[in-house]
Order: structure tokens, then sequence, then C-alpha cells
């Protein structure tokens, strides 16, 4: 006489094997679905990419103290203070290349632009939001302006690694302020912050405690 255990061993071993014949029977009737069913062979688009446009870039030079306007074909996205970004982080990206007039450290340089219409609500103190803290201004005379101000949020790193010296600090603002003015001219005042914080200088010597016009540096300086 068969054990009464083995005999449900048998029986298990058998509902297993059943079990796996269906799983086995439903895959290849779903393969076959598959293999019956015309393909869709249309390739799949290539994803739309924003077209070049004419941006202008106020280049630096340290050997003779000038800035020079340059056209450049760039992808620009629409968004104003994005765009601001793009053209800035574009912009500094040059001096960084072998051979440039104007030789800067490579890395991160600028966090944000953040785009505020004037005149500012609040002549004592503007705060513009940002992660972990805010960027505070004092003392900034823009209140009675119109257009924009543009807050240039300068990361830690490029400010503390910049070169130092009058003019090589007045060159790097100036290349930006005249950028910036060059493609958004809807921005009329210029204010540069580090890390989301005031700073006094960029590197020992250019003013960050004022609030700079937005205006075409290319045509100002000799």
């Amino acid at each position: 006489m068969i054990p009464r255990h083995q005999h449900y061993l048998f029986w298990a071993l058998a509902a297993g094997i059943l079990l796996a014949l269906a799983f086995l029977l439903h895959g290849c009737r779903q393969a076959e679905k598959r293999l019956a069913t015309p393909q869709d062979e249309t390739p799949i688009s290539a994803p739309i990419s924003a077209e070049n446009e004419t941006v202008t870039l106020d280049l630096a030079s340290d050997s003779d103290g000038a800035i020079t306007r340059q056209d450049r074909p760039l992808a620009m996205p629409v968004e104003a203070s994005t765009r601001a970004r793009a053209l800035l982080e574009h912009l500094l990206v040059q001096y960084t290349l072998p051979g440039s007039a104007h030789p800067l450290p490579s890395g991160p340089a600028v966090d944000d632009v953040f785009l505020l219409a004037l005149p500012l609500q609040e002549p004592a103190q503007a705060s513009i939001p940002r992660k972990s803290s805010a960027i505070s201004m004092r003392n900034s005379p823009v209140y009675g302006d119109s257009g924009q101000l543009a807050v240039v949020n300068l990361h830690g790193a490029f400010a503390d690694n910049h070169p130092s010296g009058v003019e090589v600090e007045a060159l790097t603002l100036d290349s930006i302020i005249g950028t910036l003015h060059a493609n958004l001219p809807q921005i009329t005042q210029i204010r540069f912050v580090v890390d989301g914080h005031p700073r006094e200088t960029l590197a020992g010597h250019a003013d960050l405690t004022r609030t700079y016009p937005a205006v075409d540096t290319a045509a100002t300086r000799p």
C-alpha cells in the first residue's frame, strides 16, 4: 500500500506539471498572435530640436582692453531667464578655450539669471526666491526705472577662481552686460550676486555692490 504522504506528493507534482504546460501553451499562443499581427515599420521620428539663431556675444580681450561683438549661430531656449542663462554660459565657455583673449578657469559660472519687472515694489529691499534661501539686494537704486532688472547669480567657484585685477574683472562684467543688452533689450539694469548672496567684489576689485545699467559695452570701451 502506497503511503499517504507519497500519494499527496504524486498529485502535487502532477498538478505542477499541468500548470506548467498551461503556461507554456498560453505563451505559444501569444507568440503566434504577435507573429500574425502586421508590424508597423514606420521609422521613429527624430526628436525635434531648436533651430539655430544668430546671437551676439560681447567678447573681451585682455591685450587691448576692448569688447568686440561677434555673431554666432546658437540653439536658444524661448523662456527669457533660461535664455539669458544659456547666453552667459555660452559666452563664458569661450573664455576657457585654448587661445582665449580673456582666459578664465573652466567650471560652472552662472547658476541662475532672474528677471524682475521694474520698478521694484519695495525700495528698501527686493528679494528673489531661491531653492534654499533668498537673493537679497539692498541699497540698489533701480526703483524708478522701467524694463527689467537681471540678477546674475554667479557660481562661487567662478568668483573665487577668477583672475584678480581691475581691468580683467571689469572686462568680465562688461562682457556679460553687453551680451545681455545685445540679445535681451528689455533688460535695463543688471545686478550681480554670488551663490545667492551679495558680494563686495568679483575677485578683489570689480564692484558687485552696485546695479549696472545695461548698455552697449563694446561702444563705451575705447
